[in-house]
């Protein structure tokens, strides 16, 4: 199929695969890809968050432009404090830039993670306990069902990490 038969643009991919270490390189590839905003839905961040690889890209990313934007919900913010205190330097060093959220009970049944790049490009794991994922390039119409489902669940979740405590 290609990407005018779907309304998307042209050159629009959509695959799927299996494995958290692809899952993990494609975010590391679309990283420094990004132009305005990265928003991030899972049910905790894992330690890659950490990574100095990965720390750098965001970084660099914030750096780009003052209005770009991390916004990162989890279902469990207790483990950035523990795993990622480079998260917590972004978060310091870039406030309002980065923002992490915690959900709240209406959004605490949502179980698939994704993460969608400005809204041209995203991933998105079909359940936190599976390896089962997608990834869509250039695929607009895909970015905006995931681009809606983050806001609702921003809207049914709180502050959870501020720049002087955690806040957890």
């Amino acid at each position: 199929m290609t990407g005018t038969e779907t309304g998307n643009l042209p050159n629009a991919e959509y695959r799927r695969f299996e494995g958290m270490r692809e899952y993990e390189a494609l975010i590391d590839e679309l990283i420094p890809r990004t132009q305005r905003v990265i928003r991030v839905f899972d049910r905790s961040l894992t330690r890659t968050w950490n990574t100095p690889q990965r720390h750098d890209a965001l970084r660099q990313f914030l750096l780009a432009d003052r209005t770009n934007r991390l916004l990162i919900v989890v279902h469990d913010a207790e483990p950035i404090e523990r795993d990622c205190p480079r998260i917590l330097d972004l978060v310091r060093q870039f406030n309002p830039g980065v923002r992490i959220h915690q959900t709240l009970s209406p959004a605490k049944h949502v179980y698939d993670p994704f993460i969608v790049f400005d809204a041209h490009h995203y991933l998105h794991r079909f359940h936190y306990r599976h390896l089962r994922a997608a990834h869509g390039a250039n695929d607009v119409l895909g970015s905006q069902q995931l681009l809606d489902r983050f806001s609702e669940i921003w809207e049914a979740s709180a502050l959870a990490v501020t720049a002087g405590t955690s806040g957890l």
